[in-house]
């Protein structure tokens, strides 16, 4: 009877380790990125970003145009603009610890705009997402993080 039990445990765990790992390497890197149709233009989803973030007390140290800088490359693209997004308040709680600093790898936020098909789109590391594997003080700050950037997106995001 206990060697069943025990059989039984063995089995079931090794199961879940198996169905654990399929869902990782099959489900997670869909889910890595998260994109949003806008229900704005192009440049109008641009300045709706950079307003809401400094609406929202976030800077933008950084804004590329991947575009340009393409093109002086002699390479033609459709248009592609991605913003460095900081919270100083929140860079801080990385900042100031000593184990935490291996988070600055994910820093500052990325968001980028861009256009397909025809429609323009917003997409963004699954900050939340990622959350979920780091210590407890960058879980915390990733998550408030997470929340943060969508406000940011509200304005442009189509429902």
């Amino acid at each position: 009877m206990i060697k069943n039990n025990i059989a039984f445990f063995i089995t079931g765990l090794a199961l879940g380790v198996v169905i654990t790992f399929v869902v990782i390497l099959f489900a997670l890197p869909g889910k890595i990125f998260v994109e949003y149709e806008s229900k704005l233009g192009f440049d109008e989803t641009v300045e709706a970003i950079k307003a809401s973030a400094i609406q929202h007390e976030w800077a933008l140290p950084h804004e590329y145009d991947l575009q340009a800088t393409m093109k002086k490359n002699n390479f033609e693209v459709a248009p592609v603009k991605v913003f460095s997004l900081c919270s100083p308040k929140h860079a801080y709680e990385i900042l100031s610890g000593k184990e935490e600093r291996k988070a600055t790898a994910l820093m500052p936020c990325r968001v980028s705009v861009y256009e397909k098909d025809g429609k323009t789109y917003v997409s963004m590391l699954n900050a939340g997402l990622l959350s979920k594997f780091m210590d407890k003080k960058v879980k915390n700050v990733m998550g408030i993080v997470s929340e943060e950037n969508l406000l940011i997106l509200d304005p442009v995001i189509k429902d």
